[in-house]
């Protein structure tokens, strides 16, 4: 897709912009969706094992089987599915998730294409990614409420990830497998705030989100957009965008992946997560092709931070009394 002057207007004006049936079904995305019914397979198998479910539910679909699994079993599934480590309590046995279908959807031709019109051909794969699955709040047990169930509150990209990339030009890549509608709880932007700077960012007092960090309400200015979006849109955005993840208030999961690319050879503000070359016109022979690979590398770095090391993956400090 070649992106017209006007889009890329609109994505300097107002920080984001989303391309309607960009990524394909069949190709891009269901091949996930296959691979995520097998995660949750297991999943599944050893909840019953474990005598926390009446039944494996495998006549129901995905999205039913994993509300009714989860909320029976009391068991978070977001860790087991995420593509990324946690922040906090990480051990050798912390899960998550590195198949070969998500690593072809990280390297989508569809997605480069256009990630190279925003920050050149050089492209890297910035290691703050995930895949989120909302549960439905009102079925939701507090044992699986993190960050990667629940709803998310005001923040920057820039925001969550340590100051060293501050310069970096990354652009956040995001895209639903379900519908993100109003009531499901879509994404919802501020027009213009990136070009407000980075604004103050407090540790949630919640003990079950004690990890993520926001913007606090008396900081937020301007009219919130919700981002009502369809498998196959893809929001690109800035990552001094103000955004939030609204409630889920159905009865259905919504489920979308977070993505994050940035020019080879700047700092990616998680420098102990592994990234890769996704893109590279000027050496292609650097590009990461092997999913094997990719796994291996996570899985490295789950083991050097298992040794429990003090390791601070944004920069704001508990206690700040700006946060009072």
């Amino acid at each position: 897709m070649k992106l017209s002057p006007a889009i890329l207007e609109q994505f300097e004006e107002n920080g984001f912009v989303v391309l309607r049936g960009l990524l394909d079904w069949e190709g891009d995305l269901q091949p996930v969706v296959s691979e995520y019914e097998e995660v949750l397979d297991r999943l599944v198998s050893q909840w019953l094992g474990a005598g926390l479910l009446e039944s494996d539910y495998k006549s129901l679909p995905f999205s039913e089987r994993l509300v009714q699994t989860v909320c029976e079993a009391k068991q978070s599934h977001g860790q087991h599915f995420d593509i990324s480590l946690p922040q906090a309590d990480i051990t050798e046995e912390t899960p998550m998730h590195h198949g070969p279908a998500v690593f072809r959807l990280l390297r989508s031709g569809r997605l480069l294409d256009v990630v190279e019109q925003f920050i050149g051909p050089e492209i890297y794969s910035n290691p703050v990614q995930h895949t989120r699955v909302k549960l439905p709040e009102s079925k939701m047990p507090d044992e699986v409420r993190t960050g990667l169930t629940g709803r998310i509150d005001w923040h920057q990209d820039s925001g969550v990830i340590t100051a060293d990339s501050d310069t970096s030009q990354i652009l956040t890549v995001w895209f639903p497998l379900t519908d993100a509608t109003l009531e499901n709880g879509c994404l919802a932007v501020v027009p213009g705030s990136h070009r407000k700077g980075l604004a103050l960012h407090c540790r949630s007092r919640d003990p079950l989100t004690f990890n993520q960090v926001a913007i606090p309400e008396k900081l937020m200015t301007g009219e919130h957009v919700p981002l009502p979006m369809e498998p196959g849109d893809v929001l690109f955005m800035h990552r001094r965008t103000r955004h939030a993840g609204m409630p889920n208030l159905s009865n259905r999961i919504r489920w979308s992946f977070d993505l994050r690319y940035q020019p080879i050879g700047q700092p990616t503000g998680r420098r102990w997560f592994p990234g890769f070359v996704a893109r590279s016109r000027a050496n292609p022979e650097s590009e990461l092709r092997d999913a094997d690979t990719w796994s291996r590398s996570w899985c490295a770095a789950r083991h050097a931070l298992a040794s429990g090391q003090d390791v601070a993956f944004n920069r704001w400090k508990q206690g700040d009394p700006s946060c009072a």
